[in-house]
Parts: C-alpha cells; structure tokens; sequence
C-alpha cells in the first residue's frame, strides 16, 4: 500500500490523502479537498483514483468532492448516515465494511462518531496497519464536537475502538494540528519528556513532510489517552475544584475536551 500526503496549505490545515495499489496503481482519495492537487498527484505518478471517501460531512473534508468526480468519475464512499449531507454517495459505510483499492489493498470502515455522528476512521489489513482518521483523533489531541458531535460519543470511541489498536498503527489526520496540540499537553502534563521531546523536533517542521506518528508515540504524548495521569488530574482539579478524588476516565476525557475548547 502507497499512502500519500498531501499538505494543503490553507488556513484550515488540511491534509488530503491517496491510498494507491502498488500493483494496479488504483487509488482513492481521503477527503481530497484541494481536487487540483491529488489530481496533479495522481497524474504525475500515473495512478488512477477510482474512488472517493469523506470521513464526515464538513465543508473542508467534502468541498473538493465534485471537482474530483468531475474529473475522474469516482465513486463517492462516507458514512451511512450522511447522505442527506454529502449529495451524491455512492455508498454509504458501517462498522466493519470492507474497501478494496486495486488487487492488493484492503481497508476497514471504523464507525467512529464524535466529531460528528456521522464520522468513519479507515484501518488498513497490512503488516503495520494504517489508520486514516479525519478529525476523530489528531496528533496529540481530540476532534472537537462543536458542529454535530457530541463529546461523550468521541470518549466511547476513543476508549472502545482506538485505544485497542495495535501500538504500531500509523496515524493519519485530516489537519495538521500538531504543535498546537502538545502545547496543550505540556499546560496539562508540565515535564512530559515525551511531548517535550516531540515538540522540539517538529518545530518548524515542512508541512509538505509530515511527522507521521503511531498509536505508541500518542499514548505518550497525548492527554486523551492519559486519563489516569496523575499530574493532569491534579491540574483538571485546579480548574474543576469538584473533581472527585478519583475520578473516572470518562469524566477525565471530558473536562479535557471542555479545556481544549477553549484553550
């Protein structure tokens, strides 16, 4: 499987996505935004994009969608439900449904709402597995639910679904929200060596040249999946003097997400 990243450079902070069959030279396009760049992509390197997926509904992941179906006449794959959001679906995704790119990729649909309620994360079927997850989970940080999603929806995916995938599972963002994100891990956790460490070396980093992360490198860097650090339960307490003595991780999660808005 060939993954390519591509950096939008809006304001926004895109990243769009071609997951190409190295054998046939098929592709599909994660939330292609930016159409004349995984077009001039895809032509340069001689691929064909035969399908199309928006992980969710929002305008920055669907707004390339008709020019690229233009262009190239490929099927349109999202979440089931939204249909009545994103005109023209081809077809609609659940738990657990397979899509195949050419003869050698295999990628699984994960329904994983939060962000919004009709969200879908994509999981590679290879040696090291590949997660492709729109605004669900960023580099060290949580979607938000600000626009159709629900905070206790995205706990529940984080803690039943994505905390349970592999260490070594690549992690693929729809934004480039990185330095950001530890910056609020470091208010959150002060003396995180991990999320230091990280920050000093993608300083300044080439957008066009991502870090690309793993599971493993997030559950050491990012709060979401701390939810019984002590050190970011004594701060939460600084600002929620009602925390309980132990609270629960759910709880955790959502004061997080409820700082995180704001911050």
């Amino acid at each position: 499987m060939i993954v390519e990243q591509i950096w939008t450079g809006n304001a926004y902070r895109n990243f769009n996505y071609l997951i190409v069959c190295p054998e046939t030279g098929e592709a599909m396009a994660v939330d292609p935004l930016d159409a004349k760049k995984c077009l001039a992509t895809a032509k340069e390197n001689g691929w064909t994009i035969k399908q199309i997926l928006n992980t969710h509904e929002h305008g920055d992941h669907t707004g390339g969608n008709r020019a690229m179906i233009a262009a190239t006449r490929a099927k349109l794959l999202a979440h089931r439900n939204a249909g009545a959001s994103i005109p023209g679906m081809d077809r609609g995704l659940g738990a657990g449904d397979i899509i195949k790119v050419g003869k050698t990729v295999e990628l699984e649909s994960l329904d994983t709402p939060g962000h919004t309620m009709s969200h879908v994360c994509l999981l590679s079927h290879t040696d090291t597995p590949a997660l492709f997850c729109g605004d669900t989970l960023f580099n060290a940080g949580a979607g938000n639910c600000h626009n159709g999603g629900h905070p206790n929806e995205l706990y529940l995916t984080f803690a039943n679904q994505l905390a349970k995938l592999p260490d070594n599972t690549l992690v693929y963002p729809g934004h480039d929200y990185i330095e950001n994100n530890l910056r609020f891990t470091l208010d959150r956790e002060p003396g995180n060596a991990e999320a230091e460490a990280l920050l000093k070396r993608i300083n300044g980093q080439d957008p066009d040249n991502a870090l690309v992360s793993t599971l493993e490198m997030e559950k050491k860097v990012n709060s979401f999946f701390r939810l019984h650090n002590p050190v970011i339960i004594a701060r939460l307490r600084e600002s929620f003097p009602d925390l309980p003595e132990q609270p629960d991780p759910k709880m955790v999660f959502l004061k997080l997400r409820e700082l995180r808005n704001s911050w």
